[in-house]
């Protein structure tokens, strides 16, 4: 790095000289999104300045909203650097509830992870790369060796106690309280979501969620022949509470599914004072909210997001997460947090699986205790800081005038928005034709909306990944051609 060392010599304030030349770097791309910059004392020793006057230029460069500060690592530079394209506006589904019908098209996007041939732009997939492969599969030797007989016997429901204890211990995070007692083991999260919706409706119910929506959430109400009522979301702050309170008071709703932080495609984030809303709301009517936390560990910054659950007064929260997005996909190791559903929740889960397999719950449970979760997750949240928002620009950058992209401030997909002329159906063969794997907007559906919106995987980055979002604004861009 070099550095202007001749800034005493310049007459605006020394500090502001400092943030100049810092900014200056980022700007021309020698600190990229998510990258540390050099510490206070690295800094002062390179320019030969004082530590005060470093910290009143990273300051500077804070408030304006080029670098952040993660408490006992350093600073870095915010995700968001250069212009990228407008964000999508409020989703405008038809408030009536709609008899889910899903596609093989969704069936199809997960198949196509087993291609490693395939650009991974379609499932919302980490890269193995960014996991602690080793350790885990270290920890799942030691542990099985460990507990020789527990090991290869039943944990069966509530689950594996080791477990269950760390996940209320990190739960304090997120402002929840609660006790290991309270807390069900699931295969993953969408069992936890599968249970609960078991627990809470019958054939022929209606349940309110976002939209878009996650699409196994779409293919799990069709399975038990549920009705889907699709409320709209903002991709910065969720649901629209406004058109959840006119829904509830025009249709007969069982239950409420929604991702509060981090939302699956549009990545939106619930402030408190609306969880907090969203819970008494429904608690005013007595409807259970199913709470989907998936993503809540993988914030930009260094605060976790509380959950909706610690608004909880009355138990009508189920709280549902999994470690498969921060540790490892195939381990399966999920969990809920049912409330006044606990009882129900443990017979379901009895009857449909009985238990799940103890060793990697076992693994977990260390690796939460003694595997440094926090260091790892601090990387992690780094590394998708910088892919998101590099991704966003890429998008910006290649595809037709018009496009619009969120801008999340955690987890690692992007919700795009092409011009209406798009049809991210026959992006979706073409891509695949290009060997690229995307998920077309109407698998988000239950209507199935969203024709001329894509959702993109950012837990990859590459040359070869920027290639492929290149590629994709080209196919995107001749199909305006041919229209016109």
């Amino acid at each position: 790095m070099t550095m202007d060392t001749t800034l005493c010599q310049q007459k605006t304030p020394l500090y502001e000289s400092v943030a100049g030349q810092m900014s200056r770097l980022i700007e021309e791309g020698t600190f990229g999104p998510g990258a540390r910059i050099p510490s206070v004392r690295t800094l002062s020793r390179q320019l030969s300045v004082s530590i005060n006057t470093v910290m009143e230029a990273y300051g500077l460069l804070e408030d304006r909203g080029i670098i952040e500060a993660r408490p006992q690592s350093g600073y870095y530079v915010r995700a968001r650097l250069a212009d990228l394209p407008a964000e999508p506006g409020m989703s405008r589904p038809a408030l009536s509830p709609t008899r889910v019908t899903t596609k093989e098209l969704s069936r199809m996007i997960l198949r196509d992870t087993r291609d490693t041939g395939l650009v991974p732009l379609g499932a919302a997939i980490p890269d193995p790369e960014h996991l602690p492969i080793d350790r885990l599969n270290r920890m799942l030797s030691t542990e099985a060796r460990r507990h020789r007989v527990q090991s290869v016997s039943y944990e069966i429901p509530p689950g594996c106690e080791k477990l269950r204890v760390q996940v209320a211990r990190r739960m304090v995070s997120a402002g929840c309280t609660l006790t290991p007692d309270q807390i069900v083991t699931t295969c993953g999260c969408m069992e936890a979501v599968n249970l609960a919706l078991l627990a809470l409706c019958r054939p022929g119910d209606t349940v309110a969620i976002e939209s878009p929506t996650y699409y196994n959430f779409l293919q799990a109400l069709e399975l038990l022949g549920l009705k889907a009522l699709e409320i709209p979301t903002h991709p910065r702050d969720g649901i629209s509470l406004d058109a959840l309170r006119y829904a509830l008071e025009h249709n007969r709703i069982s239950a409420c599914l929604v991702c509060t932080n981090f939302s699956n495609p549009l990545g939106s984030l619930m402030p408190n004072n609306r969880k907090q809303e969203l819970v008494e709301l429904l608690a005013s009517r007595d409807i259970p909210l199913i709470e989907d936390d998936l993503n809540g560990d993988l914030s930009f910054s260094h605060e976790r997001p509380r959950v909706a659950k610690s608004y909880d007064r009355e138990g009508l929260v189920l709280l549902c997460s999994s470690f498969s997005k921060t540790l490892a996909p195939g381990y399966r190791v999920g969990w809920i947090a049912p409330g006044r559903y606990q009882t129900e929740i443990e017979r379901l889960k009895g009857i449909l699986t009985i238990a799940d397999a103890t060793p990697p719950q076992l693994a977990i449970a260390e690796f939460l205790a003694n595997g440094g979760y926090d260091h790892h997750l601090r990387s992690l949240r780094r590394i998708h800081a910088r892919q998101t928002a590099l991704m966003a620009q890429a998008v910006g950058r290649y595809s037709p005038p018009g496009t619009r992209v969120t801008c999340p401030a955690g987890g690692f997909v992007l919700w795009v928005e092409f011009p209406p002329w798009v049809d991210s159906l026959v992006l979706y063969e073409q891509a695949l034709a290009a060997g690229i794997t995307i998920a077309p907007g109407p698998i988000f559906s239950a209507a199935q909306k969203y024709r001329n919106c894509i959702r993109l995987n950012a837990g990859y980055w590459s040359e070869r990944v920027e290639r492929a979002i290149e590629t994709l604004g080209q196919l995107a861009g001749a199909m305006g051609h041919a229209v016109r």
